[in-house]
């Protein structure tokens, strides 16, 4: 067993906290100072795991175990939208074997759609949330698999889910219903513990993190809308969790977890250190971008210290 398999399992992943940094970058990978927004409680199992941005600034964050929803405004006010019921008692969540809350993503129409893994078959799957609305499952997805990674291609209305222990990418339609398994290339598996993690539609492709495999890999979307053959676009980056793009390229931003570190990631695969813990972040788990300003979450899974949510702001745009 890994030394992060051992570690997850002994429940450091149960933290989590969001805070906003404003970092601004003299060069791509040289961030000059960090703005702290909120630190979040760990007593009360606020530690995010994915966020999604609302046009006023605020940040919405999925609670990884405390089968939250909660939204975080500018001043560093949390605000809880919803609470996921509990399984039943005997239900083990493959991999993390408590109940998880993954990706989550917000549509033009305001509603959040968001993963939710228990380990039984009448919860796992995708979530959505209407504002003055109550959550509701609108996809199952299979209850041996951990739905982790959540993407929303606008355009086509269709949301992409990277399930980390079935090694899958799904699709499924905006408006709910039946999954279809979109890919389960062999480059999406788990090499131990978690394969497939973040996710995102761009430049007319789907990319996914292999949390294992320490890959960000693409995998274009044909004109008759099936999975292309996979690309590795970066290699080298274990433990990676989420990560966003930076700009119209593809230079992104990825969260190294485990190694509690922001890596910049440029189009030809080479990749810098960006942000360590000395800027403030307490094992990243996830970013968003708006404009020139990134969002980190922070979820403290192995520091056990602070998390916290922190807003980036770069001039890495290609």
């Amino acid at each position: 067993m890994t030394t992060l398999m051992k570690r997850l399992r002994t429940g450091l992943l149960a933290s989590a906290v969001v805070t906003t940094i404003a970092v601004t970058t003299a060069s791509a990978a040289q961030p000059q100072n960090v703005r702290v927004i909120a630190h979040l409680d760990m007593a009360e199992g606020q530690r995010p795991e994915n966020i999604t941005l609302e046009p006023d600034g605020s940040a919405v964050v999925t609670f990884a175990y405390s089968r939250q929803i909660a939204r975080i405004t500018r001043d560093g006010e949390v605000r809880v939208l919803a609470t996921l019921p509990a399984p039943a008692a005997g239900s083990t969540t493959p991999a993390l074997s408590q109940p998880f809350l993954g990706g989550i993503v917000r549509a033009d129409d305001g509603a959040l759609y968001f993963l939710y893994a228990t380990g039984s078959s009448d919860l796992t799957g995708v979530w959505r949330l209407r504002t003055g609305g109550t959550a509701q499952r609108i996809a199952a997805l299979p209850a041996e698999g951990l739905p982790n990674g959540l993407a929303l291609d606008r355009s086509a209305r269709r949301l992409y889910v990277a399930d980390s222990v079935l090694g899958t990418v799904w699709r499924i339609p905006l408006t709910g219903g039946t999954p279809s398994r979109w890919s389960r290339a062999p480059e999406l598996a788990a090499a131990g513990f978690l394969g497939a993690n973040g996710i995102k539609v761009h430049r007319g492709s789907v990319w996914v993190s292999n949390l294992d495999q320490g890959t960000v890999l693409r995998i274009p979307v044909t004109r008759q809308g099936g999975a292309g053959s996979v690309e590795t676009h970066a290699t080298g980056l274990t433990n990676i969790d989420d990560f966003v793009f930076t700009g119209p390229g593809d230079t992104l931003m990825a969260a190294i977890n485990a190694d509690n570190t922001i890596d910049l990631v440029k189009p030809d695969g080479s990749h810098t250190v960006v942000l360590t813990g000395a800027d403030g972040i307490e094992n990243p788990t996830s970013l968003a971008l708006r404009g020139t300003t990134a969002y980190i979450a922070s979820g403290a899974y192995f520091t056990n210290h602070d998390p916290n949510l922190l807003t980036v702001r770069t001039t890495a745009r290609p």
